[in-house]
């Protein structure tokens, strides 16, 4: 049997803070060639993303699991109780960058992969894909694996992303969707002067305020079937200003969108830029609006691979998961285009943080749940 507890810790003992791949692909494609999975690079940008996929190519059931090794950075490393990149295990935890987000999902699909083509091979295919720039742009990772497989003929019919889904016990929650997630910048320009002259300037600073005060007090919409209301939060003000008798001649500042399928990334766009505009306006300043799509919502509607995968979870947990869309954004949001996808995994409440963990026998009941969720997939 293949021990996921042992894969996560060798795979925590690679320091593959992103975009560094630190051994980690390297060991998996290790474990995987030596169980049959046929295993290609895709490497771009300086990113490693590993493909694996054992069975017939093109297969019609080609069950995918997606997730990535590359970590965030661990802080102030004194801060930590544990050596973050040491797999070190204390009353049946075990601590280490990534171990939570998400290490520890990687090893346990890998290993119910392994495990399952051996001990019952399938009449299809079972696919990884694996990469090294999740948390980072992610221009280069799961997208550079996509078109790897779009250029190549290789197809996923169903996907499941091992991120980490539940916020307190394991079992209690899934995604079948992501939130959009957008960023917009303004910087309002007008008139330097001095503060005890100000009508020989044109103070930025009120154009700001009034545009913030607008977006912030808006309410975008009351949510919608499977998504709780979208949100905006401003994230930045600054004038770089640190004399009082200065009116400074520029301002900038930044929203974050969070958004539910009742928008697009480009109507919140039009409304973005239509605000700005209305300042610049009214208080004769110019606004420049710089914005980014980082990914629009979506939906895997309650269905097969859904029910699939929740009964499995039910099954090896007792709790019936939530069907949630909260969070923030993942690699799911470009999976979709190529066939449906879901997200279940661990217990997320360390993942970023310094002392990340996950408990030990989570890592195996994982495992165990992929394995229920392949065997019915099959059947």
């Amino acid at each position: 049997m293949t021990d996921p507890v042992r894969l996560t810790a060798d795979l925590i003992r690679c320091p593959s803070v992103t975009p560094a791949e630190g051994g980690a692909l390297e060991l998996l494609e290790t474990v995987l060639s030596e169980a049959g999975f046929e295993c290609f690079r895709a490497d771009r940008g300086g990113v490693s993303n590993l493909f694996a996929r054992w069975g017939q190519k093109g297969h019609p059931r080609s069950f995918g699991f997606n997730g990535h090794t590359d970590v965030v950075p661990i802080g102030d490393e004194t801060a930590w109780t544990a050596p973050p990149f040491g797999a070190e295990i204390r009353k049946g935890v075990m601590f280490g960058r990534g171990a939570s987000d998400m290490k520890s999902a990687v090893a346990a699909f890998t290993a119910a992969a392994v495990d399952f083509v051996r001990d019952a091979p399938p009449d299809g295919a079972v696919i990884l894909t694996i990469t090294g720039d999740e948390e980072g742009d992610a221009l280069d990772g799961t997208i550079a694996l996509l078109d790897y497989m779009e250029n190549v003929g290789e197809r996923m019919s169903v996907c499941l992303v091992g991120e980490p889904t539940c916020p307190n016990a394991m079992g209690e929650m899934m995604k079948i969707g992501r939130r959009g997630s957008m960023t917009a910048w303004f910087t309002v320009t007008g008139v330097q002067g001095h503060s005890a002259y100000p009508h020989r300037a044109n103070n930025p600073l009120p154009a700001m305020v009034r545009l913030m005060d607008r977006l912030a007090t808006h309410q975008l919409d009351q949510g919608s079937d499977h998504f709780d209301a979208s949100t905006l939060a401003v994230v930045n003000v600054d004038t770089g200003n640190s004399a009082t008798n200065v009116i400074p001649a520029k301002c900038q500042g930044a929203v974050n969108i969070r958004f539910n399928d009742l928008h697009s990334g480009a109507s919140l766009s039009e409304w973005l830029n239509a605000q700005a505009n209305r300042v610049a306006e009214e208080f004769d300043v110019d606004v420049d609006t710089q914005i980014k799509i980082s990914g629009e919502s979506f939906l895997t509607p309650p269905g097969p691979l859904s029910e699939l995968v929740a009964n499995a979870v039910e099954a090896e947990t007792g709790n019936k998961p939530e069907l949630s869309t909260s969070g923030g954004t993942s690699d799911a949001r470009f999976i979709k285009d190529h066939c449906p996808v879901v997200e279940f995994g661990l217990v997320g409440r360390t993942m970023h943080q310094v002392d990340e963990c996950v408990e030990v026998a989570q890592i195996e009941q994982l495992k165990a749940i992929y394995t229920r969720i392949l065997a019915d997939y099959f059947a």
